[in-house]
């Protein structure tokens, strides 16, 4: 028996992103509302609440999104707020993230297992300034993260178009100037729709108000998305759990839990046990299946499962199993990372301190020992200059570990290649990471 790969269910996770008051907890409800995806009890509730910013009857369709009551009565998105809704085509997971900068860290959480992202555009806060448009600073860092993170595709909506007689020539102008913004981060994929979240134009159904406009409303677009498979990855499984079924019969059980992070693992593999570096060989695995568990064959990236051995070998929390090094390219454990960070917390980085590294099931005392350039979001340039990250910036940072752990490049293998520092003292979140380099 074999477990059907999650990519076969053709489910699309994306995120709305930029700044604040562009639009993006409207547009998400419109499309709820406009795909039928609203239930009528919930249409009642949103006619009735106290907090909503339409005139009269009309319905606040960003109350779909926005459930927390700080948000309703500030008129702001705080959380990631995420919708489910399924068409005749596909299935889909969007989470609504916030624009306001000091809520960026809950825009990157969104962002982190989403394969598209909205970027929202308000065209009547778009300047001119020597005949080019300038685009608004969270703008441009929602989409420097969003290439950080490595999202498959950007759709840049250009929103608000109701406001100003659905002009082309503004929705020209803006798509230029996102275009060269992409071109400078190195975003390749980027499509341009232009719509009005608030009156319903080209969100579900084309606009017959912008006839200057022949390409696919936002439904159509995100219906035919692609979402690329990495291929050919090696097996990452890190192990969360080792489960005994009954510790005083000597022919006990004893499985391994986790996820498979990358690659795919099957029936009779011999995988290598790290960091012990013991070979050993797969003799069932265990997966969930509707109702119930069963034996498999195989499993794929993304699964959770368990995995029993051939040999009786010492296994704990935080070992990872890789496929047996047949190439003569040996996977050493590292304790030297390069990392991208997104600094989430109100205190500053400070190299002096100690950190508390989270990657995969591995937690690790970590120390940040230079900090190699901080990214401008005004001027797309690298600061070499600067010796500290503050709330909301992006730096490239040297990592020293306490321990060696079982990484990759971010670029290579996602699951592998992310963690987050956790503040010691306080136990906050204080960043996020994408490991971009490694070393014993």
């Amino acid at each position: 028996m074999s477990v059907r790969k999650p990519e076969d269910l053709g489910v699309l996770r994306f995120i709305t992103a930029g700044s604040v008051d562009d639009g993006k907890s409207t547009l998400i409800g419109r499309l709820l509302f406009d795909s039928k995806a609203v239930l009528s009890d919930q249409l009642s509730a949103l006619s009735r609440v106290k907090n909503k910013r339409t005139v009269g009857a009309e319905i606040d369709l960003s109350l779909l999104t926005d459930g927390l009551e700080a948000e309703r009565e500030q008129g702001i998105t705080i959380d990631a707020a995420y919708r489910y809704f399924a068409t005749a085509k596909r299935k889909f997971i969007i989470a609504d993230t916030p624009g306001h900068e000091q809520y960026t860290r809950n825009m990157v959480t969104g962002a982190s297992t989403a394969h598209a992202a909205i970027i929202l555009v308000d065209a009547t806060r778009v300047t001119l300034k020597d005949g080019v448009a300038q685009l608004l600073p969270q703008t441009v860092r929602h989409s420097a993260i969003v290439k950080l993170l490595g999202l498959q595709h950007v759709i840049v909506a250009i929103n608000k178009l109701d406001l100003i007689d659905f002009s082309e020539s503004r929705f020209n102008e803006i798509r230029e100037a996102y275009a060269e913004l992409a071109r400078r981060l190195g975003i390749a994929d980027v499509r341009f729709v232009p719509v009005s979240a608030l009156k319903g134009d080209n969100i579900v159904s084309a606009s017959e108000r912008m006839p200057w406009y022949a390409g696919e409303p936002l439904l159509d677009l995100f219906e035919a998305l692609p979402v690329a498979q990495p291929v050919d990855q090696a097996l990452r499984f890190p192990v969360q759990w080792v489960t005994r079924r009954d510790g005083s019969q000597a022919d006990d059980f004893r499985g391994y839990m986790g996820r498979v992070e990358s690659g795919e693992v099957k029936l009779g593999d011999t995988i290598t046990l790290l960091p012990a570096n013991r070979d050993a060989t797969v003799a069932e695995i265990i997966a969930p299946v509707p109702g119930s568990v069963a034996q498999v064959d195989r499993a794929f990236a993304g699964q959770t499962v368990t995995i029993c051995l051939a040999e009786d070998v010492d296994v704990s929390r935080g070992d990872t199993f890789v496929p047996r090094n047949t190439s003569g390219t040996k996977i050493e454990p590292a304790k030297k990372l390069d990392a991208d960070l997104c600094w989430f917390d109100e205190e500053s980085l400070s190299p002096q301190r100690k950190y508390l590294l989270k990657q995969t099931t591995n937690t690790v005392f970590a120390r940040i020992g230079a900090i190699k350039e901080v990214l401008d979001v005004h001027t797309l340039l690298h600061s070499v200059d600067r010796h500290n990250l503050t709330m909301n910036d992006i730096g490239r940072v040297a990592l020293t570990l306490q321990k060696p752990i079982v990484c990759d490049a971010y670029d290579t293998h996602q699951g592998t290649g992310a963690f987050v520092l956790i503040d010691e003292a306080t136990h906050h979140t204080v960043a996020a990471g994408m490991i971009r380099a490694y070393s014993a």
